[in-house]
């Protein structure tokens, strides 16, 4: 019956070890979990608050268009 015992005791053991590193990690998901809606609202804020970034390159392209042509008129006007 020793045997028996040892085995019980071993899977006991087993078995408070693997809760005991799987709550933590259940807490964790749970809490991400419930922080989730608000970091995608803070996200989709942020896109929508960047989204003019995108057409910066034509805005610098136009800027450069238009000191070009201010470059040339001042050269030709002798400046």
């Amino acid at each position: 019956m020793t045997g028996w015992y040892v085995g019980f005791a071993i899977g006991i053991a087993v078995v408070l070890v693997v809760v005991a590193l799987v709550v933590p990690i259940l807490v964790l998901a749970h809490r991400i979990g419930k922080q989730a809606p608000a970091i995608d609202a803070a996200l989709q804020d942020a896109e929508r608050n960047t989204r003019p970034l995108a057409d910066l390159a034509t805005t610098v392209e136009h800027a450069d268009v238009i000191t070009a042509g201010l470059r040339r008129g001042r050269g030709r006007l002798g400046g």
